[in-house]
């Protein structure tokens, strides 16, 4: 991970967010040389919602907490898709 201080980063916005987003590099923001925020790709942070969304799933299926699922019929007529 490339480290930029935040003052730094002002001057350079523009080039940071082009190589967060084109490179998909990861970018930490200092402040008095630590780390205080990151740039990241977005899909980075899908990525992790995803996953944060399947370990919740498993958790709640393991302690059988899980809630009524919703019929596939179902779901197709709430998404107007053919039966």
């Amino acid at each position: 991970m490339t480290k930029v201080s935040i003052s730094t980063a002002r001057s350079q916005l523009d080039d940071l967010v082009r190589r967060v987003a084109d490179g998909g590099e990861t970018i930490g923001l200092t402040a008095e040389g630590h780390v205080v925020a990151l740039l990241v790709p977005p899909q980075v942070v899908e990525d992790l919602e995803d996953d944060l969304a399947v370990a919740d799933y498993r958790r709640r299926k393991a302690e059988g907490v899980l809630g009524e699922g919703v019929p596939h019929e179902e779901v197709r007529r709430l998404l107007g898709l053919r039966p």
